[in-house]
């Protein structure tokens, strides 16, 4: 293989979920466009990155500071919902049913990879507490060890506040069967069943 289409493979590489095979498949894709459309993909890229920042109260990527969610006085100030990373505030957004504010902890405590608290942005969600008047965090981390380990850890750290904290529901996904759902899935939606 050409030592260039290896570099360019490499760097596709590095992005998430993307295996050798992929990279390959995208190294030759670009590297076959015309010089326009790669030039434009290169533009976008930079352009984006050069006007994309985090919100110094949230912690979302954002291109203003604060973001368009935080200073928006139509949602609820006083409900705050931590994820666990930035896509996870525009899939919340996507289902229109949340309305409050965010806090983006970029990561889940895994002791196993070096990461903990320090490297989570934990102690900015505890300052946004102790300012504004929150009343409820809802804690949306994946329902996985790691998730679950940092739902619990926030939970201990932000009751004695004072502060409800509450866990977004599992259970079966729409369209889903009961025969063919994971034991950790099934057992979720029990634990959180609904009276009809």
């Amino acid at each position: 293989m050409n030592k260039d289409l290896e570099e360019v493979a490499l760097q596709f590489r590095k992005l998430p979920g993307i295996g050798v095979k992929s990279a390959r498949r995208l190294a030759y894709f670009m590297l076959e466009r015309p010089q326009e459309e790669v030039d434009l993909f290169l533009d976008t890229i930079r352009h984006a990155r050069s006007r994309v920042c985090y919100c110094s109260t949230c912690c979302n990527l954002a291109t203003s500071d604060p973001c368009d969610i935080c200073s928006d006085d139509r949602r609820d100030h006083s409900i705050i919902c931590v994820v666990e990373q930035p896509q996870d505030v525009t899939a919340m957004e996507q289902s229109q049913e949340y309305h409050g504010l965010y806090h983006v902890l970029h990561g889940v405590l895994s002791p196993l990879d070096g990461i903990g608290p320090e490297q989570l942005k934990i102690k900015e969600l505890l300052k946004r507490l102790e300012k504004n008047d929150v009343k409820e965090v809802i804690i949306a981390t994946d329902p996985d060890t790691e998730g679950e380990a940092t739902a619990y850890y926030l939970s201990r750290l932000i009751k004695p506040s004072g502060i409800k904290v509450t866990r977004i529901g599992r259970g079966i996904p729409a369209g889903g069967a009961v025969g063919y759902t994971d034991g950790i899935t099934l057992a979720g939606a029990v634990e959180n069943r609904k009276e009809i």
